[in-house]
Formats: structure tokens, C-alpha cells, sequence
């Protein structure tokens, strides 16, 4: 079975917050995709509702049974029920083990250009921010080991929060580096939680290293955050899961996730995650062949409208493009550096941008109506580079492409 990915969807109709744009505009900003979830899931759900009662709900074994298979083949995860509770989304999860695992004043690092909420998790819960900045050279990324294990080694440092794969870079952290940074976090007492939201979705022929298969170190002094949401464009049903493999380190989880009241599934939380592991595999190749091609697609037609000075980082998953704008900035004389940004609340920054960034996406937003998102919006290794999401119809991902390029020419004039 071939499945639809180019018909375009009418979200505006659905109060989609990614669609609350003005008129003309182009949204390619937060990370959800413009295509229905899999056939197999709608009829799952269709299922549900029609059943027609929508009291409260447990969680049956055939959605332990669905992660544990699903990380068990595709990731060569070995995952016990016992292991597994359910939440009701990666970020309050995220939310309520900072507040959990860690004292009010202690140290949380993180990796940085990365994910803005996870700035807001820490600052909001009075923790404070330290950016373990990651190492960028000729397109690529990779971790500063040298200075990781400096920020760790502080006393005051409780925890260490990676994106696995990288939001927003789009880098598959390999086995040796996910090895090494559990080596360092138990070598200074540091738990680690790993945001793995956005492990399926992957270039065709790429495979993602769970952290906790990493290494023995890793699987015991670590939390993953799972969920099909991002894969198969559910996260408005709130649905996710925690893998813990200590004993007493997921005691503090669970206690902490029933304390927040984020334990607890709605009428359609397990049945589309069910659904989505154990009969959308093959919608999901098709899907990842496809945003691989948008991806081509965009990087092709806005190259060929010759704007010098731009370089699209190689992507080895998400669906999201990183877009290294330094140089074309540089050339014009137009100021893209920043003050640190780890105490502001980063979703204000992207309502407001009122730091020293040269507020870039905006000024192509006021040009063209496309609307991506500034790099800074993710720290200060963020700066001078767009983040575009590619989760879209190929006749959305043309006409975003060549509304950049047009943007990148008219700000390239003055």
C-alpha cells in the first residue's frame, strides 16, 4: 500500500497552533507535520470512539507490549514491563523529574543549540541553566568532552539532559559518544535524562543508539523519554512513556510523575500508540523516504536561486533543517551574535526576539510570510543559524523554499 503524503490539509480549521498565521503566511516553524497520522491508527481510534463511553482508563498489557517490541526490534533495547510507566507527554514528564531529581539552585546542563523547553523546564522549576556547548566544524556537530566533564564535575551539577536524537542539529549521537557521556555522568554522580521523541524519524538507512543501550553505565543511571508522537503526529493526544531500569531511580520517577498527576492515560492515549507500533511501520518507511526527498527538494531550489553564504548541516534524522546562515550574514554586514541567553524564558524569546540577534526569520517573515524559527531561539550556539521544519507536502515544502530564497536575496540587496 502507497500512502498519501501530498494532499494538503486545511489545519487552520482545527485550531492548530503551528497554523495561527496571518493570512498568506507560511507556517514551517514548530515541530508537527502537516500529514494525517497513519490509516492503521485513525482506524484504531475510529474503533475507540465509536464505542462511545469515555470514562477513565488503565493501562493494559498491550501497551507494555507495543514499546517493548517496538525498542526490542527496531532499536535492540531489551525493556521489561516493570520498567515502563506511562506519561502523558515527554515535556511534563521532563518538567516533573527536574523537579524531582533535582534541589532548588542545583545545576542542570544541557547540550546546546537544543530543544528551547528544555531552558524553560529548568529556569521555571529554579534550577539553573549550564550549556555544555556542542563542537561545530565543517557542517558537522559533536560533543566537547573536555568541557561536558568540567560541568559535571561541579558539585552543584544534579543533572544532565541530552537530546537523543539532536533537536534541533538532527544528529544521531553514536554508541561511543552516548558510551562516553554516561562514563562521565556516573563518574560524577550526574543522572541523565534522554528526550528520544524524535527517534524514528530518520534518514532511510540510519539507525538511532537508544542511550541506555549504550552501555551497562548508561542503562543504570538513566531516564528515556519515548513516544510516538513526533513519528506519527500525535501529540495532541498526549501520549508517551518513561523507561527507567534502576530499581530505585524509577521509584523516584514514578513518585514523581503520580505527585504531578502525568501518570494517568486519556480514552485515546494507548490505543493510537498501540496502533502506531504494531501496524505503522510501513507508513512510517514511507514517510521517512519522503521528508528525506523534501529535504533534498527545499535545499535544491533555494541553492539554485544562487544566495551565496548559506550551508544546510547534513541531517541524520528529525524532520526539521538546520540551516547555517553565518556566513551570508557575515558577508552583509548584518549582526547576528548574542548575549547568553540561559536565563530567559526561551519561549518569549520566540514571541518577542529581544535579544541582540539579528531577529533574521522575522525579517523573512515580514518579506515573504514564511515563518521559521531563529537559531538563537536555542541558545547561544544557535545563533546564525533557521530551523525549518520538512514535515509538510511537497508542494508546501516548493513554495516555503522559494519564499527563503526570495527572502535571503531582498535582505542580500540591502
Amino acid at each position: 500500500m502507497k500512502y498519501d503524503f501530498d494532499t494538503v490539509h486545511n489545519r487552520k480549521r482545527s485550531d492548530a497552533y503551528k497554523w495561527a498565521v496571518g493570512e498568506g503566511e507560511l507556517p514551517m516553524w514548530v515541530a508537527d507535520m502537516d500529514f494525517k497520522t497513519a490509516p492503521e491508527i485513525l482506524s484504531a481510534m475510529e474503533e475507540r470512539l465509536n464505542h462511545g463511553i469515555f470514562g477513565y482508563g488503565d493501562v493494559p498489557p498491550e501497551w507494555y507490549n507495543a514499546y517493548i517490541k517496538w525498542w526490542g526490534e527496531r532499536h535492540d533495547l531489551d525493556i521489561k514491563k516493570s520498567e515502563l510507566t506511562f506519561s502523558t507527554g515527554v515535556i511534563p514528564s521532563l518538567s516533573s523529574l527536574v523537579r524531582k531529581l533535582t534541589e532548588p539552585g542545583e545545576k542542570v546542563v544541557i547540550q546546546t543549540p537544543v530543544y528551547n523547553i528544555f531552558y524553560n523546564s529548568i529556569n521555571n522549576n529554579g534550577r539553573v541553566v549550564v550549556e555544555n556547548e556542542l563542537l561545530y566544524k565543517d557542517g558537522y556537530y559533536g560533543v566537547s568532552f573536555p568541557d561536558l566533564e568540567e560541568k559535571l564535575s561541579d558539585p552543584d551539577t544534579s543533572l544532565l539532559i541530552i537530546s537523543n536524537p539532536h533537536n534541533p542539529v538532527g544528529k544521531i549521537w553514536d554508541r561511543d559518544t552516548l558510551a562516553e557521556i554516561g562514563r562521565l555522568a556516573w563518574k560524577y554522580g550526574v543522572t541523565v535524562i534522554s528526550d528520544e521523541i524524535h527517534c524514528d524519524i530518520v534518514e532511510p538507512g540510519k539507525a538511532y543508539t537508544p542511550f541506555a543501550a549504550a552501555s551497562d553505565i548508561n542503562r543504570s543511571i538513566s531516564v528515556s523519554l519515548f513516544s510516538p508522537t513526533k513519528a506519527f503526529n500525535l501529540a495532541g493526544l498526549q501520549t508517551s512513556a518513561v523507561y527507567v531500569y534502576d530499581d530505585a531511580l524509577r521509584r523516584k520517577v514514578r513518585r514523581a510523575l503520580n505527585t504531578d498527576e502525568v501518570a494517568e492515560p486519556n480514552s485515546f492515549a494507548v490505543v493510537s500508540a498501540v496502533a502506531a507500533f504494531n501496524y505503522g511501520g510501513e507508513w512510517l518507511k514511507q514517510l521517512n523516504e519522503y521528508i528525506s526527498e523534501n529535504k533534498r527538494t527545499f535545499e535544491m531550489v533555494v541553492m539554485d536561486g544562487g544566495v551565496s553564504g548559506i550551508r544546510f548541516v547534513p541531517q541524520d534524522a528529525t524532520y526539521l533543517m538546520w540551516l547555517d546562515i553565518r556566513s551570508f550574514l557575515d558577508k552583509r554586514k548584518i549582526p547576528w551574535k548574542q548575549e547568553d541567553l540561559s536565563g530567559v524564558l526561551l519561549n518569549e524569546f520566540f514571541r518577542h526576539q529581544n535579544t541582540k540577534s539579528a531577529g533574521i526569520a522575522e525579517k523573512i517573515r515580514e518579506i515573504t510570510g514564511l515563518y521559521v524559527l531563529d537559531g538563537a531561539g536555542y541558545g547561544r550556539a544557535g545563533s546564525g543559524f533557521l530551523r525549518i521544519n520538512a514535515a509538510c507536502p511537497k508542494s508546501i515544502i516548493i513554495d516555503g523554499a522559494k519564499r527563503l530564497r526570495s527572502g535571503l536575496k531582498e535582505l542580500s540587496l540591502k
